[in-house]
């Protein structure tokens, strides 16, 4: 049995052993043979080459194949290590131990400042911050006025950039995470099921002073 799993496993584009990731993850080996069988199913959906495409990852994460949104586009990018447009097993199970419940907080952090700054400069910045959550409040189905939004941006921004610059650095996104936990609980899966199911979304969105609404954005 042994033997012959190792066999497809090898087939795998990236296979790496799962002892190897293991160690290298807060996963656990079996864990790592649960996450090769969901490779197999996400990364032959739709293109049958062993390879998780762009359009295979938002088939698994709207059941649909066109749908396109910039949330999802930026966790595909994070998720394609090597910058070669696909994900290969390695890089799905290194990206995915981020989401592990026993994963350090500050790659959780990390993770959800590289997911908001879209243009890689280093730091988010009022345009980015209002291109995401403008993006996740469309994979929710959510619809608030353009004033709702801005002044969710304007608050969050301007509460974030503690020095004033126009621009949210990582020693200044890590304070506002610090203050705001729960801006990255959905960088944490319970259940490894939970992970062909739910991707998590990731959107600063504090309470908003002298108004009713109230956001809350999750992965369905």
């Amino acid at each position: 049995m042994g033997c012959a799993s190792s066999k497809r496993s090898k087939q795998l584009h990236g296979y790496e052993d799962p002892s190897v990731l293991a160690a290298e993850t807060p996963f656990t080996a079996s864990e790592v043979e649960s996450l090769e069988e969901l490779y197999k199913k996400l990364s032959n959906s739709i293109i049958a080459d062993g390879l998780i495409h762009k359009e295979e990852f938002h088939l698994a994460l709207f059941k649909n194949r066109n749908q396109r949104n910039l949330f999802a586009d930026r966790v595909f990018d994070l998720f394609d290590l090597k910058r070669n447009g696909v994900i290969e097993f390695g890089e799905f199970v290194r990206s995915l131990g981020i989401f592990h419940p026993n994963a350090p907080v500050a790659d959780k952090i990390a993770f959800a400042f590289k997911l908001y700054d879209l243009r890689q400069t280093g730091f988010i910045e009022h345009e980015e911050l209002k291109e995401m959550v403008l993006a996740l409040l469309h994979e929710s189905e959510l619809v608030l006025s353009e004033d709702i939004v801005e002044m969710i941006v304007d608050k969050t921004f301007s509460e974030a950039d503690t020095k004033g610059d126009g621009k949210i650095d990582l020693e200044e996104w890590k304070a506002f995470v610090s203050k705001y936990p729960s801006l990255i609980k959905n960088m944490t899966l319970p259940y490894l099921k939970d992970i062909s199911i739910a991707f998590p979304s990731f959107v600063v969105l504090p309470e908003i002073e002298d108004s009713d609404v109230s956001v809350s954005v999750n992965g369905d």
